[in-house]
């Protein structure tokens, strides 16, 4: 019997159970609101998310509320999330929807992938969740639970393999329930099989667990390390982004210069905010968001 058919039952079962409440999740969520809280979930809680996403959709319902709008003001609403240029991808998105797909997401697979920031995942993930399409839905949640589950490792490979879409692939449910198997394996990655202090008395698929019923042998690949923030090129730049989101205009430079000590950090930080269209510098000296 193929492993989809092992794990599909009692996976859909445990997350009728235990879904979140989520606001992208309802029936009535638009394709544009799935694709924006995707773009924002990348690397990011839902903790942080939530606010922000909520903020974004009642200030830009529809990819023509946003392409109106400057791309400073996406990051300038993107807040703390992190990776900004995430913003400025979906301030790109919205154009290009706006103005090549009558401001329409669209729903095929292949077209997604033309969007401005839209990779293998989101597109999968946006056909399958928006237009209930029949796609491998590989997130780091995902890839971690059919490593543990399936192939008996602790943890998946660090960038995603042709093995790993190949077993994805093998595990899709017919169409009906294909979209609800790929949240509902995400879910399970991000509540009960955790990376750090998986849950295993709590999963589904316990019994079923190649990993588990291995002996839980160690990872044996190269060191997972945590990323560090502190003091980083990355905190640099968030501390001089924070200036520019607060102001209502542009700022001189000695605005920037005060909230990071390290001069030539502070101005590699800066040139690569300007090079990533981050900020632009204007011809008096001072910096703005990107207009």
């Amino acid at each position: 019997m193929p492993e989809s058919n092992l794990l599909l039952e009692p996976v859909l079962s445990w997350y009728a159970e235990n879904a979140r409440d989520l606001p992208w999740r309802t029936e009535d969520a638009s394709p544009w609101s799935i694709l924006v809280s995707e773009i924002m979930l990348q690397q990011t809680p839902v903790v942080r998310v939530l606010p922000i996403w909520t903020e974004w959709m009642e200030r830009w319902p529809t990819p023509a509320a946003l392409a109106k709008e400057p791309p400073g003001e996406a990051v300038r609403h993107w807040g703390r999330l992190g990776y900004p240029r995430r913003a400025l991808n979906l301030h790109a998105c919205a154009r290009v929807i706006t103005d090549e797909h009558g401001g329409e997401v669209p729903a095929d697979h292949a077209t997604l992938l033309t969007l401005p920031g839209i990779g293998e995942y989101t597109a999968a993930a946006v056909a399958s969740f928006a237009f209930r399409g029949r796609y491998a839905v590989l997130d780091t949640n995902v890839r971690r639970v059919l490593a543990r589950a399936v192939s008996g490792e602790e943890y998946p490979p660090k960038a995603t393999t042709p093995a790993e879409r190949k077993l994805a692939a093998s595990l899709l449910p017919g169409e009906e329930d294909a979209p609800v198997w790929a949240v509902a394996v995400m879910e399970l990655g991000a509540l009960v099989c955790t990376a750090r202090a998986p849950r295993c008395a709590d999963c589904p698929v316990v019994g079923l667990c190649a990993w588990r019923l291995a002996g839980k042998p160690p990872y044996e690949g190269p060191a997972r390390k945590g990323q560090t923030y502190a003091g980083t090129d990355r905190q640099c730049r968030g501390r001089l982004l924070a200036v520019l989101r607060q102001a209502h205009g542009s700022v001189p430079k000695d605005a920037l210069d005060v909230v990071w000590d390290d001069a030539p950090q502070r101005e590699r930080a800066l040139d690569g905010l300007i090079a990533d269209g981050l900020a632009e510098v204007l011809d008096d000296g001072t910096y703005r968001l990107p207009a």
